[in-house]
């Protein structure tokens, strides 16, 4: 059987990308843990279903280094899709913390609604309501 664990996604602050997904999306933080041997900074947000890893790469004294940032464009792939039943209350609640809403919503009329949006670190998300 297989079942989803976490998506990691690469972030450049950390402590500015779990503020977004915590203050803004209202994500739940689990930990957050920097792992020198590694030469990483990481945290584990709460989704049902699976969790979302931030991670952040550190260079080899442990200082924070640069994450390249990919161009945003059409299909918005790879994306990280979360699931709601409140599309619209989502919406709102994007407009009222000043977060642009790439495409959509969009509809498949009796299947799928669905928006795009993205992090400060460019990472683009998903919101989808299945109907």
């Amino acid at each position: 059987m297989h079942t989803l664990d976490h998506v990691a996604l690469a972030v450049s602050d950390l402590d500015a990308a779990i503020a977004f997904y915590v203050e803004k999306l209202g994500l739940r933080l689990q930990f957050k843990e920097v792992d020198e041997s590694h030469h990483e900074a990481f945290a584990f947000l709460e989704l049902e279903g699976g969790n979302l890893e931030l991670l952040q790469p550190l260079d080899e004294k442990n200082r924070p280094k640069p994450v390249a940032q990919t161009p945003v464009t059409e299909p918005y792939c790879p994306h990280v899709a979360i699931k709601t039943d409140d599309m619209d209350g989502l919406v709102g609640m994007l407009h009222e913390k000043d977060i642009p809403i790439l495409k959509g919503p969009m509809e498949i009329p009796g299947s799928v609604r669905w928006i795009y949006f993205q992090d400060p670190d460019n990472n683009v998300l998903e919101y989808v309501q299945w109907l």
